[in-house]
């Protein structure tokens, strides 16, 4: 077949028009979860990303770089950030050559299957391990000359998540600086992240805020809900009103830094979140405000709100945690962070009910959407193809040798593409009908490795058993590098696609 230089033309501006999608979305603000592993019952890591792919969160954040997690992220698109534990961080701030083999080992040799996006360098070091922070940029700028050397500093930022605890005087958020205490590791540190592109990265916790307040701050204040404008704090020298908690602590953030000259560093919120239960001086770590403080949380950063000091600019937050975890030391509510129990069951059933969000958690009542038997193979091949291509669905899992692969059925594809553009659409009503051919239904079409958006990855009362490497493994199982075959599969389906539409032209 020759190609007329207008077809040629013609695939140039869908492919510029796509790419650009992906660039747009990839500036979208964004919810992510931490996967924290201190349960008496962790979840084998295959568990885990079905767990992931059901609910629809793409964004993960990982206290270490476990090498079963990672190889059980492979292929899947999701989102990760991978940690430099706080123990490890003296020896790498302090070699070179250390900092180079971690990001060998944990980085380059998983990556591009598994979709490595930043490194955090140790966590709250200020607060938690003290004594390594002389050697934290030391360590941050080793780790991004391993990723220089490795071609890979564009594709994967280097920064180091802080405790709010670190802005002093917070309220009003424009007189908030940082611990001067800190300022000769803060003022390198915020070069780097200013030189690299790279964010702050925050923890906050308007639960403890609120918990040490002696009254002064309202829950409502700390919880995201609406107040009235006379409810609302001022901040006196802008006379700008903050509605919560949170807003103002990413404002004062950013006033702090203006405070130090850096003014084009973004914020990113690495953990933030509510404690479902607590003992009995925690009266207010209860289920429902978790679920209020969360679902609140959800929608004011996908709504893009933004803040008062930058209207419009939501900031990506990951959500602390993923699981509860049973085996953390302290009070009862350090343990009940999480949005899940072991088993894969919610703790409680987030307020986003017919948003089509991220985290819609109700794992009972589930509809899925699936091919109705009998239709036109031809009008499900053509539904398939816009549903990979348009319609934008992940399509890798049917790929040959990927867990939705078999049955190679038409009807058995088109189920799943299907099933994924309806939860992907939060199972809005109108689509689940691709011209007819599809139907709805309450019976789960997972099946043996497949595990359907939508689905918990529970199947007649079990999980799904899949074999991967485990926790912690150190077995000689193949690398996630290793399984790495095909590349960026929506973007080979898209062009599938787009070559398929050329033929006719």
């Amino acid at each position: 077949m020759v190609w007329s230089m207008e077809s040629v033309f013609v695939l140039i501006l869908l492919l510029s028009a796509a790419v650009s999608s992906f660039v747009a979305a990839d500036d979208e603000a964004f919810i992510g979860v931490n996967i924290g592993t201190d349960l008496s019952d962790m979840p084998h890591p295959t568990q885990v990303v079905a767990l992931l792919k059901a609910q629809q969160i793409r964004h993960v954040r990982l206290y270490d770089a476990d090498r079963g997690m990672l190889v059980a992220l492979a292929n899947t698109g999701i989102q990760v950030m991978v940690s430099v534990p706080n123990e490890q961080l003296l020896g790498i701030g302090q070699s070179n050559s250390t900092a180079a083999n971690w990001v060998s080992h944990n980085v380059v040799a998983h990556y591009p299957a598994t979709n490595i996006t930043a490194i955090c360098v140790g966590s709250e070091v200020f607060t938690a391990v003290p004594n390594a922070a002389s050697v934290l940029v030391n360590a941050m700028k080793f780790i991004q000359s391993a990723l220089v050397a490795s071609n890979l500093d564009r594709q994967i930022k280097v920064s180091t998540p802080l405790s709010s605890s670190i802005i002093l005087d917070s309220f009003p958020p424009s007189q908030a600086f940082f611990n001067k205490t800190w300022n000769p590791v803060l003022i390198p540190m915020l070069n780097f992240l200013q030189s690299t592109g790279s964010h702050l990265m925050l923890n906050i916790y308007p639960y403890y805020d609120y918990m040490q307040s002696n009254g002064v701050i309202p829950l409502d204040y700390a919880l995201l809900k609406p107040l009235a404008p006379n409810k609302e704090a001022v901040d006196a020298n802008t006379l700008v009103h903050y509605s919560n908690v949170f807003d103002a602590m990413i404002d004062a953030t950013y006033f702090a830094m203006d405070f130090l000259n850096f003014t084009n560093v973004p914020v990113m919120v690495t953990e933030t979140g509510w404690p479902s239960k607590g003992d009995s001086n925690e009266p207010d770590a209860t289920l429902d405000n978790a679920n209020t403080y969360n679902s609140n949380l959800i929608r004011h950063v996908l709504n893009k709100t933004g803040t008062p000091k930058h209207p419009g600019i939501a900031v990506s937050t990951y959500i602390y945690e993923l699981y509860n975890e049973d085996l953390k030391p302290g009070p009862v509510s350090e343990k009940n962070w999480g949005l899940f129990n072991a088993n894969g069951e919610p703790v409680y059933i987030l307020h986003l009910t017919g948003s089509g969000l991220v985290l819609a958690n109700d794992t009972t009542n589930q509809t899925y959407c699936t091919a109705k038997q009998g239709a036109d193979p031809k009008m499900l091949q053509a539904a398939l193809d816009w549903a990979c291509g348009p319609g934008k669905v992940d399509c890798s899992a049917m790929l040959q040798g990927e867990p939705c692969y078999q049955p190679d059925n038409v009807i058995a594809h088109a189920t799943y593409a299907f099933n994924s553009y309806y939860n992907q659409m939060g199972k809005a009503p109108g689509t689940c009908d691709f011209n007819g051919v599809a139907a709805i239904t309450t019976t789960n079409p997972s099946h043996g490795t497949c595990v359907f958006p939508g689905s918990t990855g529970r199947m007649n009362g079990t999980m799904v058993n899949i074999t991967a490497p485990s926790m912690n493994s150190t077995s000689a199982a193949p690398s996630a590098r290793d399984l790495y075959n095909l590349g960026s599969t929506n973007f080979l389906v898209l062009l599938r696609v787009l070559i398929c539409s050329i033929v006719f032209l």
